[in-house]
This record gives structure tokens, C-alpha cells and sequence, in this order.
């Protein structure tokens, strides 16, 4: 065998070698295809599932606002917009909407939208005050908690709703059972109403 045949024979080796190590460093990154994005499989085992409300660019959530099926009239011109009430399989009922500064004046949001619970109140600005009812098996439903006793709901937003501008939120409930289909929402400073759960 000629010197110039083992050179080729080891060149051909180290490249089949390489060719295999990158393959393996490729699979073992988490199926990367190069674009900078995951797979739908890995994609879909992590942050937020599609019955959740998105989340844009800017880190805020946002709910799909792209049908209402109530809103519900507040002070000073106020409106709390509801754009769906969806159960889940994990046996929770998620109410996503916004809060609509339709007044003439910047809306400074009340402390009781806190709720009344000291616990929670010191976890910052939210939605914990809101509440559903179900008139048909004579329950009322409080926005849940997580094991730090946080409330499931938007939290740590601005004091302020500018003139024209719109506060999203989301709010995370027990789901009533299957049979219920409407329930009754109360906020503080805002109409009671009732909603369809989809």
C-alpha cells in the first residue's frame, strides 16, 4: 500500500469521524434547525399552551381580542371588556379580556381591585377581587392561587389607564361543571353580568 493511498484512507476516516461528532452535537442541542427556533414538539412542551393568552414581543400578555361577548360598564367611563371565558382540560376556566379607558380622563386603577385578602394584596396590583358566580349550583368561584399564595390573575400593572388606552388582563377560576354554560361576573366599581363559558 503506497504512502499517498494511507493519506487518503486516514483523510477519508477523520472526515467520516467529524461528519458523525457533528451529527450527534446537533441531536443532543435540542433538535435546532438552525433557525434559531425549536421544534413544535419541544416548543409546545414549554411556556405557554394555546389556550392561554399569547404573549408579544414586549414580555406583556395579551388576550385575543378579536371577538367580545360582554362588556361591562365602570366609573368614569371604564369598561371591562370580555373576550372569552374558555375551560381547559386541567379543569380551570380562564376569563381573558380589557379594561377600556373610554372616559375623558386618565383612570387611576382602585386599590380594591386588589381583593380584600392581606396575603394577597402584598403580592402587588391585581385582579384578585374578581369573581364568578354560578346562580344554577349556587357557587361562587375566587380567582386562584399559587403555592405563594400569588393570585392567577395579571398582576403588577401601571396605576394608570390612559385616555383611550386599554389594560389586558386574564383571570384564572375553578371551572364550574360541564353542565354550567353561563356565569355571573362581579368586579369591584363595574356592572354585574353574566357570560358565556365556551
Amino acid at each position: 500500500m503506497s504512502i499517498r493511498h494511507v493519506r487518503t484512507t486516514r483523510r477519508a476516516g477523520a472526515a467520516a469521524l467529524l461528519a458523525a461528532a457533528l451529527t450527534f452535537t446537533l441531536s443532543a442541542c435540542g433538535g435546532d434547525d438552525g433557525t434559531g427556533k425549536e421544534n413544535a414538539s419541544s416548543s409546545s412542551s414549554s411556556g405557554a399552551g394555546k389556550d392561554e393568552p399569547s404573549k408579544s414581543g414586549d414580555g406583556k400578555t395579551y388576550p385575543d381580542n378579536s371577538k367580545v361577548i360582554a362588556t361591562f360598564k365602570g366609573e368614569k367611563g371604564l369598561e371591562m371588556v370580555i373576550h372569552e371565558a374558555k375551560r381547559d382540560s386541567g379543569g380551570f376556566l380562564t376569563v381573558t379580556g380589557t379594561m377600556k379607558n373610554a372616559g375623558t380622563e386618565d383612570f387611576t386603577t382602585p386599590v380594591q381591585w386588589n381583593g380584600a385578602e392581606q396575603d394577597v394584596a402584598l403580592t402587588g396590583p391585581s385582579l384578585a377581587a374578581m369573581t364568578l358566580t354560578d346562580a344554577k349550583e349556587k357557587k361562587r368561584y375566587y380567582v386562584l392561587r399559587d403555592t405563594d399564595n400569588r393570585p392567577l390573575t395579571t398582576t403588577n400593572y401601571d396605576a394608570t389607564i390612559p385616555v383611550g388606552k386599554t389594560l389586558p388582563f386574564f383571570a384564572q377560576f375553578p371551572a364550574p361543571p360541564t353542565s354550567t354554560t353561563q356565569v355571573g361576573v362581579t368586579f369591584p366599581g363595574v356592572t354585574t353580568g353574566t357570560i358565556e363559558i365556551s
